[in-house]
């Protein structure tokens, strides 16, 4: 499994419980977690058991979430991943999020162009898919920059804070390069 990697700008590496105090910043705010499926966390803690979930997932070889450091500051900026990996069919789920200070910035898109990178080289796979709520205009403008496909749009296919909510569903595969 992939524990760190590198871009011009962006260092992204395996997550850690001390990552807590960094994430819950991004984590707790709505604007951020309103688009990630989960409640914003109240507290370090939730951010900490989640984190350990989500690398009880790494070692299962199901899942992996990276943090996403800033060179130039060495800050947490947000996090990216697989949030599953399906090794049979060679393809993945991808997710990200990042601070809102980070914003407008091109992060978003070098970290989601390192993640395909990773995906089709090192992990061998043939398929990389992101479900994006229709509203989520800058990540929808991040996929379509990095030439992902809209397939097309899964309706009230999740539930999501009590109501059923519709997905767009992007992919890339190794041979749109």
């Amino acid at each position: 499994m992939i524990k760190e990697f590198y871009t011009s700008r962006l260092y992204i590496r395996s997550m850690t419980p001390s990552d807590s105090s960094s994430l819950f910043p991004i984590w707790s705010d709505p604007d951020i977690s309103k688009y990630m499926n989960i409640q914003s966390f109240t507290n370090e803690n939730q951010v900490k058991d989640m984190i350990i979930y989500m690398n009880q997932l790494k070692k299962a070889h199901y899942a992996i979430r990276y943090a996403i450091v800033e060179l130039k500051s060495s800050r947490i900026i947000g996090s990216c991943g697989y949030s599953s990996l399906d090794y049979v069919n060679a393809a993945t789920k991808i997710g990200y999020d990042l601070a809102k200070a980070s914003w407008g910035r091109g992060y978003a898109t070098e970290a989601v162009s390192a993640l395909l990178y990773q995906a089709f080289t090192t992990l061998g796979l043939n398929r990389v898919e992101a479900k994006v709520e229709p509203q989520n205009m800058n990540s929808i403008k991040v996929l379509q920059r990095l030439n992902f496909t809209l397939e097309g749009t899964l309706r009230q296919s999740q539930k999501s804070r009590d109501r059923f909510i519709d997905l767009n569903i992007y992919s890339r595969l190794r041979s749109d390069r």
